[in-house]
């Protein structure tokens, strides 16, 4: 199986049609749909299916385009590393990590590191941690931000010096909004909206699910999110409140939102991860060297 034919599949399944791919790919269509059906016969599988006008992917072709784009990911990162080597000291370093204001933290890292090495690029991931996991596991990341509770026991990290702060993002016009802090008393029979990551259970300690005590089963959960921002769409719908960190959803004058912290004052601390014994581009030694100063002295 060659990375120019899983190229070809992935242009399809972008354009949708032979016809929009072999324009995008400056190919023949006869060229095009013979090495579709070569890749089909190779896997034995039906990848797509036809009409007149479009194709749309098979289970097995939606698979094979998941795989497809972590393939050509990290065939591209290798490429990318290899080439850096011939040059003036560049290259790129792939940041996964949650919505958090302590990014911050690494904005600044690379900022002070730009006036050094202008020529190094990098490219920052947003997920929740089960997403960040998997591409730095598969090596398409090359450090991971994590909020406390995560399982960083496979990893090296770095504890970051920050800490986000938890509350409730909810409507101006909400009855909670008069309040100056929020009690878990006052979440019980309310509509929530919870980060998937906060309610796992399956850390040995969940700061979080401590925090509610024994009420946090009687919490009427009625949507779990991943990222903040569609959180606070829902909020602003009316759907309900948002349990959520600070500073990472619009709560100023000119939003109809607004953010109240948990009392007593819930904090989780957050970690730069990294794969044990990983082998670095020069680009990601040089971060991980910066990091490694800024951060080490202050925990």
């Amino acid at each position: 199986m060659e990375v120019r034919v899983l190229r070809y599949f992935l242009a399809v399944a972008r354009e949708g049609s032979i016809t929009g791919a072999a324009d995008f790919l400056h190919v023949t269509q006869p060229t095009l749909s013979r090495q579709l059906k070569d890749l089909e016969q190779e896997l034995g599988k039906k990848l797509f299916i036809r009409s007149s006008h479009s194709i749309i992917l098979t289970d097995e072709g939606m698979l094979l385009r998941k795989r497809a784009e972590e393939i050509v990911d990290m065939v591209e990162k290798l490429e990318a590393e290899f080439i850096s080597m011939e040059e003036t000291i560049s290259g790129d370093v792939y940041i996964g990590g949650g919505e958090t204001d302590a990014m911050k933290q690494i904005a600044r890292a690379v900022r002070d590191l730009q006036i050094s090495y202008p020529n190094i690029r990098y490219h920052l991931y947003s997920g929740n941690e089960d997403d960040v996991a998997e591409r730095l596991d598969k090596g398409l990341l090359d450090f991971g931000i994590l909020i406390q509770p995560a399982d960083v026991s496979k990893y090296n990290y770095i504890n970051i010096p920050a800490k986000d702060i938890w509350g409730v993002v909810m409507r101006k016009d909400s009855p909670l909004a008069c309040k100056d802090t929020i009690q878990a008393a006052d979440l019980i029979h309310v509509p929530l909206i919870c980060s998937r990551q906060a309610m796992k259970q399956t850390f040995s300690k969940n700061e979080f699910a401590d925090w509610f005590g024994e009420d946090f089963d009687k919490l009427n959960v009625v949507a779990t999110y991943n990222l903040a921002y569609n959180a606070a769409i829902m909020v602003e719908e009316g759907i309900g409140y948002a349990i959520t960190l600070d500073k990472i959803v619009n709560t100023s004058s000119d939003s109809n939102l607004c953010f109240r912290p948990l009392e007593p004052r819930l904090e989780s601390g957050l970690d730069i991860v990294w794969k044990k014994h990983q082998v670095f581009s020069v680009a990601a030694e040089l971060f991980l060297k910066e990091i490694q100063e800024k951060f080490s002295g202050k925990n």
